[in-house]
């Protein structure tokens, strides 16, 4: 018995960054982190299409630019192929429907519970392919709530997928840049924050409105982020004089606005886990979110809870963390141990553990000839890199 090589689908490096891209980046840095600390032996290697460019800070763990397709079709067919002799580690919601030995974090229910946030095309796909992986693959979420989810839908028992939390160090990286707080008109002047995709299972409208009814023309409700147009379908916002939209912003930017607020507004109706209220426990910034399993779950006691469907409770709980020092100051001393339960250095652990037990990523070589195995996979790959794509 021979222990096999490790591919890790690094489709993910060529697209923008959300919530599934960062856990996958942050997982792989943990990983690399964590194998030069034990001096491992283990052959690991990034797989990604040609043109993507080999990440920053990734040093143990190999890289590699492989097939000439892109998108699906790439990691359908020339993903596949290249890593068909090893484990093949997915970290965002998809995988090559054929491959027979591969782990696949798929992060949340939300494709089958609100398809109506996604376009018709893309919600067929990813439900289809979510199906076969489960009957195929071994499974892994980032929440208990998603995995209860997940288990019912494609009706296997709950044991057959396991946990990898996100974690929250990646967000203490960056230096703020508090020259947004001026740009804005927020250095003297409170204001409550939200960052994300304004979807509709982010219950935007209600928090809008609840917001309104403070009546409070000295305070702001700053939204950050974009809509993925392809993805999600369309949901628009008007601004007033007291909600800003900023789009996106840099990561600097975004923690001035975490470490300044009153507080992280986080009204979603419908979530696999909630790396926003994770974020802003970590700097600082005192939580108020609505009370439904996957938040509480990731924040305890570290929040203060509204009913997501009414905008009374929602005004209520802003006036109360605005007009109480002493409560957000509370909140931000629980948060800062909350987060503390949630590491990327943990979670990689528990994905080396994983591999190991799992004797499906062991095997007996089929056919010893030289040519075969892992060798003739890169030979293949060279040519290829050559422009011989056949």
């Amino acid at each position: 018995m021979v222990t096999l090589p490790i591919f890790i689908n690094g489709r993910f490096y060529g697209k923008k960054i959300t919530g599934t891209e960062r856990f996958a980046r942050e997982i792989v840095a943990a990983l690399d982190a964590l194998l030069c600390e034990r001096n491992s032996d283990a052959n690991v290697t990034i797989l990604a299409p040609q043109g993507t460019v080999k990440p920053d800070g990734v040093s143990r763990i190999g890289f590699a630019n492989v097939g000439c397709l892109h998108g699906h079709a790439w990691e359908q067919w020339d993903l596949a192929r290249a890593a068909r002799h090893g484990v093949l580690l997915n970290f965002c919601n998809s995988g090559p429907v054929f491959h027979p030995r591969q782990l696949v974090v798929v992060h949340d229910a939300a494709v089958y519970r609100i398809p109506g946030n996604y376009g018709r095309l893309y919600g067929l796909f990813h439900r289809a392919l979510g199906r076969f992986l489960a009957q195929r693959a071994m499974l892994t979420s980032v929440s208990n709530f998603s995995r209860k989810e997940l288990a019912a839908i494609w009706g296997v028992e709950e044991s057959a997928v396991s946990i990898l939390p996100n974690g929250h160090e990646h967000i203490l990286r960056h230096r703020p840049e508090p020259e947004i707080l001026g740009r804005l008109g927020l250095r003297k002047r409170p204001y409550f924050f939200f960052v994300g995709s304004p979807v509709p299972n982010k219950n935007l409208n209600r928090a809008i409105a609840a917001f309104t009814e403070l009546r409070r023309p000295d305070t702001a409700f700053v939204i950050v982020g974009a809509t993925a147009g392809k993805v999600f379908a369309g949901n628009r916002f008007e601004a007033t004089e007291n909600v800003m939209m900023t789009g996106r912003l840099t990561d600097g930017e975004i923690v001035a606005l975490y470490r300044n607020a009153a507080a992280l507004v986080f009204p979603s109706l419908y979530e696999g886990f909630g790396i926003p209220p994770l974020e802003a426990m970590a700097l600082g910034c005192p939580v108020v979110a609505s009370r439904i399993p996957p938040v509480v779950e990731v924040c305890g006691d570290a929040a203060l809870y509204f009913n997501p469907l009414d905008t009374a409770d929602m005004a209520a709980r802003m006036k109360e963390i605005i007009a109480s020092p002493e409560l957000r100051a509370e909140l931000k001393r629980k948060g800062d141990l909350r987060t503390r339960l949630f590491l990327w250095r943990d979670s990689a652990g528990k994905l080396l553990e994983e591999i190991e037990k799992n004797t499906r990523f062991k095997f007996k070589p089929e056919n010893p000839h030289p040519e075969s195995g892992a060798g003739s996979i890169w030979r293949a790959e060279r040519r290829r890199s050559r422009g011989d794509c056949r």
